[in-house]
């Protein structure tokens, strides 16, 4: 499975890291140069979680920015309990 988020379609970008070198010429020295520039990878923070998806339950890898935002419908962990679904339900029956 991909490193890319179900809902909001982040995935792994690219990029540089820059290794910094030198005394500022505010403190009495010659500036700060660029000793290395190197290739680097900005993964999301992907989250493996159980989803009801077209009411059934799915193992996605998603954002933690689409849980936080609600995208994510979470499955029930137990079978008995009052969850926020289980509310949901009772008051629409």
């Amino acid at each position: 499975m991909p490193a890319i988020c179900h809902f909001t379609g982040k995935k792994t970008s690219r990029g540089m890291k820059r290794a910094w070198r030198g005394q500022a010429v505010s403190k009495g020295g010659f500036g700060l140069k660029p000793t290395g520039i190197t290739r680097r990878t900005f993964k999301p923070n992907l989250q493996d979680v159980v989803a009801m998806l077209d009411g059934s339950q799915q193992r996605l890898k998603v954002s933690t920015r689409a849980i936080r935002q609600g995208l994510v419908v979470k499955a029930l962990k137990r079978k008995y309990g009052y969850t926020r679904q289980q509310k949901a339900a009772a008051a629409n029956a």
